[in-house]
């Protein structure tokens, strides 16, 4: 019989978890993540010192009553509880204050009626390597689309992860294994990856295993989205999302994305990122209520 450890993440209320839910249920990778009910869960390959490394799976779920996430880790994870905790902690953006977020945005109802809701996070990522590569393989294509690539990248060449839970059974590759990879532009392209989307992977691969290029919120945000852009295949959209959701940045702004140009249809490009000024430092959170607001109108 296996055993599992179950630890309490607090936060500060108010708190949209169903939000997050909702925006990681979109995006979930056959394979790797589950959102099922009123829980997210996933596989888990932490690198170890020494070349060892550690694989299970978790499980989030959101406890109202005590303003805390529950995370449950596999038995296999629990020595490295702290590691796990820390990369949950960014992924569901609990350390946020919802209040001083709300009060920076309040100029936001003016132009989108509504959108500033109170307790609203962005949603961070587990892996960023794994997350980086999502951004590339969506640029101008559906969400949906861009799920089916990845999940035929992680089905080809992912590494197997045993957690006795169905649909859980594969780690997205890392950078090092990416880089294995025999011509990627080939091998991904009968995936149906074109040649261009490839080629940046493989460059943020190489670039990430160099050290050269560090996707985490411990790094300086301005100088990590520098060095994406000079990376051909990234543009001013993949940097300041990926800053969002892999840098923790809380002051990113997609003007051009599609979502943000439905929630202000009135207003140009450049309008929108005039506009958005009013809304620093938390523009990141100002795009996720934009988003937010398309599903809730």
């Amino acid at each position: 019989m296996t055993s599992e450890e179950t630890v309490r993440i607090g936060y500060r209320a108010p708190y949209r978890f169903d939000k997050l839910l909702a925006f990681f249920g979109r995006r979930a990778l056959e394979g790797v993540e589950l959102v099922e009910g009123e829980s997210y869960a996933r596989t888990v390959r932490l690198a170890l010192p020494g070349g060892d490394e550690a694989q299970g799976w978790l499980r989030v779920t959101d406890d109202p009553s005590s303003q805390s996430l529950i995370l449950t880790i596999s038995e296999s994870l629990i020595n490295y509880e702290p590691q796990v905790s820390a990369r949950i902690r960014r992924q569901f953006d609990v350390e946020t204050d919802p209040q001083a977020v709300h009060e920076g945005l309040r100029l936001l109802d003016e132009v989108a009626p509504g959108a500033a809701v109170e307790g609203t996070r962005v949603p961070g990522c587990f892996d960023s390597f794994e997350t980086a590569c999502r951004a590339v393989l969506g640029q101008q294509v559906t969400v949906a689309a861009a799920g089916r690539f990845a999940a035929r990248i992680v089905e080809s060449y992912g590494s197997l992860v045993e957690t006795g839970i169905a649909g859980l059974t594969h780690a997205f590759p890392t950078p090092a294994e990416v880089l294995a990879i025999d011509d990627v532009e080939t091998a991904f392209g009968t995936l149906g990856v074109i040649r261009s989307r490839s080629r940046t992977i493989v460059e943020l691969a190489r670039l990430i295993e160099a050290g050269e290029l560090s996707l985490c919120p411990e790094a300086d945000a301005k100088d990590q989205m520098e060095r994406l852009l000079a990376i051909r295949g990234i543009g001013p959209w993949s940097a300041n999302y990926l800053a969002m959701r892999t840098l923790g940045h809380p002051d990113a702004f997609m003007e051009t994305d599609v979502g943000v140009a439905q929630a202000l249809p009135e207003l140009t490009p450049r309008e929108r990122s005039a506009l958005a000024e009013r809304w620093r430092p938390w523009r990141s959170y100002a795009n996720v209520c934009l988003w937010n607001s398309l599903e809730d109108g």
